[in-house]
């Protein structure tokens, strides 16, 4: 697991360890591909808007896509399953807050 709280150089170090990489940061572009293990799997949860107004992940998708044996793209990618948890979450509150009243 890799934390905003890590120095630089031991996220790039734990990251080009990785099989599985689920970036969530919250910053455009910030992993670049020299961080991806060759044939690791990549999946960007983060959605970030440029000052050109374009949609881009937390992956610098170009670099990392020649590295990675499957990437999720941004946008296209986990947007629809990050929705549709909300929604499951959101319905179960509401059911445990039923419950309690």
């Amino acid at each position: 697991m890799i934390s905003r709280l890590d120095p630089l150089l031991p996220r790039a170090e734990k990251a080009r360890s990785a099989d599985i990489l689920v970036a969530a940061l919250g910053r455009p572009r910030f992993i670049p591909g020299d961080w991806v293990k060759e044939g690791a799997i990549l999946i960007d949860v983060g959605i970030n808007r440029t000052a050109e107004g374009t949609l881009v992940g937390d992956l610098d998708f170009g670099p990392c896509s020649e590295r990675a044996s499957w990437i999720t793209p941004v946008p296209g990618g986990v947007g629809p399953m990050t929705i549709a948890s909300l929604l499951e979450n959101t319905l179960q509150a509401a059911q445990l807050h039923a419950a309690l009243l």
